[in-house]
């Protein structure tokens, strides 16, 4: 149960779109800056762009993320830990996070391809409809991610290679990062899309998806946990930050891979979504600070204690 289902708590967002819009280009404007990245120090992004495609599911439960309301008190516990460095979402729920001032001294990732609809008959024909790079320049953020499945039977995919090679370089023509997650998929015997997970196919996809655009000086890969991790990051020399995907296993198997993948040279820090903001246990300050020690910069006994207290101020419903 959650201890504040006040229906209202987020209603002052309503009003602000409606008489002030252009209260998020303010809050953009007038945002404090993350500090400049540099070698040594591993990042902790945030990843909630999963409702733009339709994707709401978390483990058994498929409408985990449509409660807004909710999915925000997760959000705003996970930025209050100082060792979360950013957050990667689609236009709607950046423009949420601006206008609470939870992005300020953080990382600001836009998801760019959200066309590909979970679950759409031509879910693979993955068009632009997000953040575009010029709008992620003017709002100051510091790049754009795209998913890049890659599907050796299906025609659309070299139209998606093609959006992405082209949106690479429009982020890069403006000093942008572009954060690539590439992925070989098929379709399964009943037509559903399923990510290749197999080392060799994480390989193949990273072999195609750092040869997109006409530079990759500002381009990372965005790649899954999977066996072998040290073959796959002897296949780029592009920096890497590991992404969730939806929980599988315990928390304590999940959070054991990542450790292990993090050692590996390459590994920028983590990218993860789900897995941190809806854990099993429903406590995500704990979730959050625990994936945070597991990084090289982290001061997990510090960040523990601020998150918890936030999460005593915003209550976070746990599904039964």
């Amino acid at each position: 149960m959650s201890l504040n289902d006040d229906p209202r708590r987020y209603e002052h967002l309503s009003r602000i779109r409606l008489e002030d819009p252009e209260a998020v280009a303010r809050a953009a404007a007038t945002r404090r800056r993350h500090p400049r990245l540099k070698h040594g120090t591993q990042n902790f992004i945030v990843a909630a762009d999963h409702p733009a495609r339709g994707a709401l599911s978390v483990g058994s439960e498929p409408m985990a993320m449509a409660d807004r309301r909710d999915l925000l008190d997760r959000l705003q516990i996970a930025l209050a830990n100082p060792a979360v460095d950013g957050i990667l979402a689609s236009p709607d729920i950046m423009d949420d996070l601006l206008l609470l001032g939870a992005l300020e001294g953080k990382l600001v990732f836009g998801s760019m391809n959200r066309g590909g609809l979970a679950g759409l008959v031509n879910e693979l024909d993955d068009r632009f409809t997000g953040h575009t790079a010029s709008a992620l320049q003017e709002l100051g953020a510091d790049g754009g991610k795209m998913l890049t499945r890659i599907c050796l039977g299906d025609p659309d995919t070299v139209g998606t290679l093609e959006a992405t090679a082209k949106a690479i370089d429009s982020l890069a023509e403006r000093k942008l990062i572009a954060m690539v997650e590439p992925f070989l998929s098929v379709r399964d015997s009943h037509g559903k899309v399923r990510n290749d997970l197999r080392p060799d196919a994480v390989i193949k996809s990273v072999a195609i998806a750092e040869g997109l655009g006409s530079t990759s000086a500002y381009t990372w890969m965005k790649l899954p946990v999977v066996d072998e991790m040290e073959r796959v990051m002897a296949s780029t020399t592009l920096p890497t930050v590991l992404l969730g995907g939806d929980p599988t296993g315990t928390q304590d198997e999940v959070f054991a891979s990542w450790q292990a993948a993090l050692a590996l040279p390459g590994v920028r820090g983590l990218t993860v979504g789900r897995t941190l903001l809806y854990p099993h246990d429903g406590d995500v300050a704990g979730a959050v600070a625990m994936a945070a020690s597991l990084l090289t910069n982290s001061e997990p006994a510090a960040a523990a204690a601020d998150e918890r207290t936030l999460s005593d101020r915003i209550p976070v419903k746990v599904s039964e």
